[in-house]
């Protein structure tokens, strides 16, 4: 039975402070691992200091894992990027339960190829699902994702697209953050929020069973 293999690295790590990266990157693994405890066949483990691999239960819980780590990213203003492949291909050793370590197989060879093809490709996404259909409207739906969300700035944007995220509202948004409504309908915008939304949606409706 093929799996879904989950890896991810951060991009351009080395220009980074590397204690602090270290430190955030393992919290948002681990706060991956504890909310998806129960959809993980293998948990999200960190390997080469900047990349994890783990294996998700299904598509649905890969992709929302996904999504997840970016959101939680912007939530927690982490100054780092993470570049993901989603394989669905075959390992074959016992899955390990406790950690993704000491597992082999030719899914596990070819999702990190494709992790790296993304270094020279400049994207944040590779998927490869064996469904034709699934795999080309999420890769097109990532690409738009990626397109919106790159254009988010740490400084001046994450604060207002986390109460976006959280709130979905501007008029709720604008009493929080002590803005007027036609401030934050302008910046709502300018942010490409509802095209967020409708690409989010999209990602997560055409992976449902």
């Amino acid at each position: 039975m093929k799996q879904f293999i989950l890896m991810a690295d951060i991009i351009s790590s080395g220009k980074k402070k590397q204690n602090q990266l270290m430190l955030d990157f393992k919290n948002i693994v681990h706060e991956i691992n504890q909310s998806y405890q129960s959809d993980i066949l293998s948990p999200l483990t960190i390997t080469l200091g900047d990349e994890f691999q783990g294996i998700p239960k299904d598509l649905p819980t890969a992709i929302n894992i996904i999504l997840s780590l970016e959101e939680n990213i912007i939530h927690e203003k982490l100054n780092f990027q993470l570049r993901y492949s989603l394989h669905q291909g075959e390992i074959d050793t016992p899955i390990n339960a406790d950690i993704a370590y000491e597992m082999l197989g030719s899914g596990l060879t070819k999702a990190r190829q494709k992790l790296n093809n993304l270094k020279t490709e400049k994207s944040k996404f590779a998927i490869s699902i064996e469904n034709k259909l699934k795999n080309s409207i999420l890769s097109n739906a990532f690409k738009i994702f990626e397109n919106i969300t790159q254009k988010w700035n740490l400084e001046s944007d994450y604060e207002l697209v986390s109460n976006f995220i959280q709130f979905d509202d501007y008029k709720i948004v604008a009493e929080k953050l002590g803005k007027t409504r036609s401030q934050i309908w302008k910046r709502e915008k300018t942010l490409n929020i509802e095209s967020y939304n409708a690409t989010k949606n999209i990602i997560q409706l055409i992976t449902e069973k």
